[in-house]
C-alpha cells in the first residue's frame, strides 16, 4: 500500500495547487479511479494518510496503487467535465459507474431528413438529430414509437426504400403513414406532424391536444368530416397516453426527482421526471461500487453521468441530500442547459412527498435486486458444484475458460478465449486472436496455435514480458473446448507438451455431449440441468466472441477492397474512412455531408464514394 512514507507520496508534496484531475493507477498502468480536485496537491494528499482512517474502499484502493497521473485545468467546472470523460472512457474499477452505461436506447428524430423519421439510436451521434432518453427498457422505447405511430402518420421505411418507392405501401393504407414517398403530404405538413411528436416526447402533450382540438373545429365547419375524424382519434389517442400520468401536483411544472436506496456494494437510482405538471416518465438505475457511507459521493457521480448523456436538462433537481462539488455541477448542469438550474433538498410540501414516493420505488426495485443477486448467486453455485461433480474436478472451477474458432474458408481466422469467474461472465478477461501460422480451414491446428499462445503468456514472466502479459498469468480450473475429440486432442496434445495440469474437455454442439481426454464415451449430462446449462453459456459467448471479431475483420477487409476501387480515394482517405465507418452498412447508411467531414475527405471524394457505393450495390456487402 503506497503510504507516507513511499516515493509516490513524496511525490504528491509536488503536486500543484491548482484545479484538475488526478489518475490513480496499478502497477501495470491501468487507471484504478479517476477524481477531480479544487486544490489537486491537498486532495491527493489524503489518501496518504494512516490507513486506519481511510474510508473501506479508498483502503482497498491504496493498497493497489503504484502510480499517479494529473491533469492541471483552468477552472473547477473544466475538471469536472474532464472527470465524466475519463470515468466514462476508462470505467475505472474504482469508481462508481452507472450500470450498463452504453446500452440505453434513445429515441431519435431525423431533422436532418426532408421527412423525418421517429427511430431507436443506442447513442446520441448526429448533431443534426434530437434524442430523448435514454430509456432503461428497449421495449419501453419500441412501445413509445408504436403507441406514436398509432396517434401520428410517419414514415417507417429505409432511405432506399423511401427513394425507389412506386406506390404507397401498406403502412398507408392503415393509416400509418402519409406517403410523403409519393408526395401525398407536402413537406411542411409532414414535418409539423413530427414537430407535434416532438412536444409530445417532451411532456408537452396537453399544447398538442390544444393544437388538434382547434384544428377539428376548424375541419368540422368547412364540413370536412373525414379529417375531422382523424382529428378526433389523435386527440382520443393522446388521452389515454396522458390519463396513465401521474399529476405531480404542485411540485413543479418541470423538474428530475431522483432518490436511492443503497445496498452493500451497489444501489438502485430511480428518476422521475415532471414535465407540465405532469409525472412523464420513469428511469431505473443501478449503480456499482458504491460505499454505503458516502451518499453525497453518489449523488455527485450520478448526476455527472446521467447528465453527461441526457439530451435535456430541467430547470429544477430535486435530492434527498446535497452532493459534493454542488457548486461546480450547478454551473455546469446550467452550462448543458443554457439556463440555471437549482438543485433542491426538500424537507417538507409537495415536492418532499414527491421525492419520498420516488425513494420508496428504489427501496423496491434494491430490495428486487438483491432478490435476484441471491438467487442468481445460489444458482451459479449449484451449477459450480455440479460440474465439479460430473466431471469430476479436484475443485470448484472458479475460473473457466472456453475456446472456439472462426473462419470463413479459412479466410480472416480467429479464435476467442472467454473467462468465465464463479460461474458469470468475466469480460474484463476476454482476449481475441487472429491465427497467424495456420493458412487454410484447419480448425484443428488453429485450436492448438490458439493453446500454445495462450499457456506461453502464462509461462512468460510478467515482470520481464512486460505488463501486457499479466492478463494471462491466472491458471484455469477449467478449460472448455468448443468442439468434439479433434479440437480436443489438439488442444490437450499442446498443453501436455508444455506441462500444463488443467482439467480439460471439449462440448460439441451436435448433442451437447461432454469429451474427455481418453476417455472413449461421451459424458452426456441433463440438457435441462444447471451444470449443462452454464457450459452451454460458456461455449456459446465463446463462439458469439469469436464470429463477432471474424465479422469485423471480413467486413473491414471488404470495406477496404471497395474503398480500393473508388478514383480519389488513396491510402490516406481509405484509413481514414476505415477509422470513421466500421462496416459498409455504416458506410452507405452515412450521408455525402457525414462522409465529407471525415478528415482528409472533400464533398466531391464523399459523393464518389457514395455513387460507387450504389454501382456496387448490395452485394457487394
Amino acid at each position: 500500500m503506497a503510504t507516507a512514507a513511499t516515493p509516490l507520496a513524496e511525490r504528491v508534496k509536488t503536486l500543484p495547487e491548482r484545479p484538475g484531475v488526478y489518475l490513480m493507477k496499478d502497477a501495470g498502468g491501468q487507471i484504478l479511479y479517476v477524481g477531480k480536485a479544487v486544490n489537486l496537491r491537498a486532495r491527493v494528499r489524503s489518501y496518504f494518510q494512516d490507513p486506519g482512517r481511510l474510508a473501506p474502499k479508498v483502503r482497498a484502493l491504496m493498497r493497489r496503487v503504484a502510480d499517479l497521473e494529473v491533469i492541471v485545468c483552468d477552472t473547477e467546472v473544466e475538471a469536472l467535465i474532464l472527470e465524466a470523460t475519463l470515468v466514462k472512457r476508462h470505467q475505472p474499477r474504482y469508481n462508481i459507474q452507472l450500470k450498463d452505461d452504453k446500452s440505453y436506447p434513445y429515441l431519435r428524430i431525423t431533422w436532418e431528413e426532408d421527412f423525418p423519421r421517429l427511430l431507436v439510436a443506442r447513442r446520441p451521434a448526429e448533431p443534426r438529430s434530437r434524442y430523448f432518453g435514454p430509456y432503461p427498457r428497449a421495449g419501453a422505447v419500441h412501445e413509445t414509437i408504436r403507441l406514436l405511430r398509432r396517434i401520428f402518420p410517419l414514415r417507417n421505411c429505409t432511405n432506399q426504400k423511401f427513394r425507389t418507392a412506386t406506390r404507397p405501401c401498406l403502412e398507408y393504407h392503415i393509416r400509418r403513414c402519409s406517403a410523403p414517398c409519393r408526395d401525398l403530404v407536402d413537406r411542411e405538413r409532414y414535418r409539423e406532424t413530427v414537430r407535434q411528436v416532438e412536444r409530445v416526447l417532451e411532456g408537452r402533450a396537453e399544447d398538442v391536444t390544444r393544437e388538434l382540438e382547434a384544428k377539428l373545429e376548424a375541419a368540422v365547419e368547412r364540413l370536412e368530416f373525414e379529417r375531422a375524424a382523424e382529428l378526433r382519434d389523435q386527440i382520443r389517442a393522446l388521452a389515454e397516453i396522458t390519463a396513465q400520468q401521474k399529476v405531480a401536483g404542485r411540485a413543479g411544472r418541470e423538474l428530475d426527482a431522483i432518490a436511492w436506496a443503497v445496498g452493500a456494494h451497489d444501489a438502485a437510482v430511480q428518476v422521475f421526471t415532471v414535465r407540465e405538471g405532469r409525472l412523464v416518465g420513469r428511469e431505473s438505475f443501478m449503480l456499482e461500487g458504491v460505499d454505503p457511507g458516502a451518499e453525497a459521493e453518489l449523488a455527485r457521480a450520478f448526476l455527472l453521468q446521467y447528465y453527461e448523456r441526457a439530451t435535456y436538462v430541467p430547470g429544477e433537481i430535486l435530492l434527498p441530500i446535497r452532493p459534493d462539488d454542488a457548486a461546480a455541477l450547478r454551473a455546469w448542469l446550467a452550462a448543458r442547459r443554457q439556463g440555471p438550474v437549482t438543485l433542491t433538498v426538500p424537507r417538507r410540501g409537495e415536492k418532499a412527498r414527491l421525492l419520498e414516493m420516488v425513494r420508496q420505488n428504489a427501496v423496491l426495485a434494491q430490495s428486487e435486486a438483491a432478490r435476484r443477486s441471491e438467487a442468481g448467486r445460489q444458482e451459479r453455485e449449484e451449477a459450480l458444484l455440479g460440474i465439479q461433480h460430473a466431471l469430476g474436478l479436484p475443485t470448484r472451477p472458479v475460473r473457466m475458460e472456453c475456446y472456439d474458432i472462426s473462419n470463413t474458408q479459412g479466410a480472416e481466422s480467429v479464435a476467442s478465449m472467454v473467462v468465465f469467474t464463479e460461474g458469470r461472465p468475466d469480460k474484463s478477461q476476454y482476449r481475441r486472436f487472429k491465427i497467424r501460422t495456420v493458412t487454410g480451414p484447419n480448425d484443428f491446428a488453429s485450436m492448438a496455435e490458439v493453446i500454445r499462445r495462450r499457456f506461453l503468456h502464462q509461462a512468460a514472466d510478467a515482470e520481464a514480458a512486460g505488463p501486457e502479459y499479466a492478463r494471462f498469468a491466472k491458471t484455469p480450473d477449467l478449460v472448455l473446448i468448443d468442439g468434439g475429440k479433434g479440437q480436443l486432442s489438439a488442444a490437450v496434445a499442446v498443453m501436455r507438451e508444455l506441462g500444463v495440469d488443467v482439467p480439460v474437455f471439449g462440448l460439441a454442439k451436435e448433442h451437447e455431449w461432454l469429451f474427455a481426454p481418453e476417455r472413449p464415451d461421451p459424458i452426456i449430462l441433463d440438457p435441462n440441468s444447471p451444470p449443462l446449462k452454464l457450459l452451454r453459456h460458456l461455449r456459446d459467448e465463446a463462439h458469439r466472441f469469436a464470429v463477432t471479431y471474424h465479422r469485423t475483420l471480413r467486413t473491414r477487409r471488404n470495406l477496404r477492397s471497395l474503398l480500393d476501387e473508388v478514383p480519389g480515394i488513396g491510402p490516406a482517405r481509405r484509413r481514414a474512412l476505415l477509422r470513421a465507418f466500421p462496416n459498409l452498412d455504416a458506410l452507405r447508411a452515412a450521408t455525402v455531408e457525414e462522409i465529407a467531414r471525415v478528415p482528409g475527405m472533400t464533398r466531391p471524394a464523399a459523393e464518389a464514394v457514395k455513387q460507387h457505393l450504389a454501382a456496387a450495390g448490395p452485394e457487394a456487402s
